[in-house]
């Protein structure tokens, strides 16, 4: 017995239309997008009635997708709750980017917001984290090439 891979991410969101575009932005593409509802779901995830809508996306040449899911029913009563970097629990997604200097300016004129500034680390990486849709934390990953440093 062994993991084989890592397969996907689940997000859960409220403006499915806002999230999914954020991450079209961002470069991943859609796999498929499907309504899904039924008792077969509702036995893997323990709810009752439940309704919704998964958009799977994937990013060019990589393995892991990132999966979108907006439920119609049941509701989350709570809504969205703010949470930081710091915060327990599942927090962010990491991709590794080119251009992060292009990709952040893109996504700040999408109404995405930086947490701080982009960091060289060590000269090795470029990192930054991105508040996108709903709160949804990106980190952002370039690798800095040994010409860049010298």
């Amino acid at each position: 017995m062994k993991v084989q891979r890592m397969d996907h991410v689940g997000v859960i969101v409220n403006d499915l239309p806002a999230a999914k575009a954020f991450f079209l932005e961002l470069g991943l593409e859609v796999i498929r997008e499907v309504d899904v509802e039924g008792e077969w779901v509702e036995r893997i995830i323990g709810l009752t009635d439940v309704r919704e809508t998964v958009v799977m996306l994937k990013v060019p040449g990589g393995e892991a997708n990132l999966e979108l899911v907006k439920f119609y029913m049941p509701l989350d009563e709570k809504g969205i709750q703010p949470s930081f970097a710091n915060t327990l629990g599942i927090r962010h997604i990491a991709f590794a980017v080119e251009d992060i200097e292009g990709i952040t300016a893109k996504l700040k004129n999408k109404g995405a917001k930086l947490f701080g500034e982009i960091t060289n680390y060590k000269d090795m990486y470029k990192l930054c984290y991105v508040r996108g849709p709903e709160g949804i934390i990106v980190e952002l990953a370039e690798k800095i090439e040994e010409t860049e440093v010298q």
